[in-house]
């Protein structure tokens, strides 16, 4: 097992290595599609695996913090980020495959689809939810935010993450077991967070009353 602290040069070769994992599903894709791998309908194909891909990230993202504590690792949160933006990326991959080649920029029929299919509109608002999170991403955005501030902002991640999974189960329809995975993980690390709010105000009211 890995120790409790890490030194910055094994956190940045850590944050290499998860760099080139990240991107392993993008380039399966690509050999992929360079190889006729995409199935008879590679728009179809590319769509729901970009949008999978984006689900992982996002529930990956959400475990850093319960893992942190469980393990007692908080180096992990320095990989937080990084996951973060990976999911923001997959996620715009997913949103401009169906923008651009899908749809190929018809406004009329985006619109239309958006209104009138709920999947699309839960996860078009997911994709919007995303936007200030990745925009707000940086350090120099913390700083300027207040971290406060920065914090009651990224906790849109969790409806970011319900949405997401239930554009994933509404897009399926009938065979629910693959979205039905996500909802079981994701009802895991939120149940988690809630068992780790309570704790606090536990510990925190018995502070109180010991000094009383």
């Amino acid at each position: 097992m890995l120790p409790r602290q890490l030194d910055a040069v094994r956190i940045a070769r850590i944050k290499a290595a998860l760099f080139v994992v990240c991107l392993m599903p993008l380039c399966l894709l690509v050999w992929r599609g360079f190889n006729g791998g995409l199935t008879a309908n590679p728009i179809e194909f590319i769509t729901h695996t970009t949008g999978w891909w984006t689900l992982v990230f996002v529930l990956i993202t959400l475990s850093v913090t319960p893992l942190r504590r469980l393990l007692d690792m908080p180096w992990l949160l320095r990989l937080r980020r990084m996951l973060g933006l990976y999911a923001f990326f997959y996620a715009s991959l997913h949103f401009l495959t169906w923008l651009v080649v899908d749809q190929f920029f018809d406004w009329g029929a985006i619109v239309k689809d958006i209104v009138k299919r709920p999947y699309i509109t839960v996860g078009f608002s997911a994709f919007v939810l995303l936007l200030p999170l990745a925009a707000t991403s940086t350090n120099a955005m913390v700083r300027r935010l207040g971290a406060a501030r920065w914090q009651a902002l990224h906790r849109a991640v969790y409806l970011i993450a319900i949405l997401g999974v239930v554009h994933f189960w509404w897009l399926v329809k009938k065979d629910i077991r693959e979205p039905l995975a996500f909802a079981t993980v994701l009802a895991i690390l939120l149940g988690a967070r809630l068992v780790f709010a309570w704790r606090k105000r536990v510990v925190a009211a018995s502070a109180r009353a010991q000094q009383t």
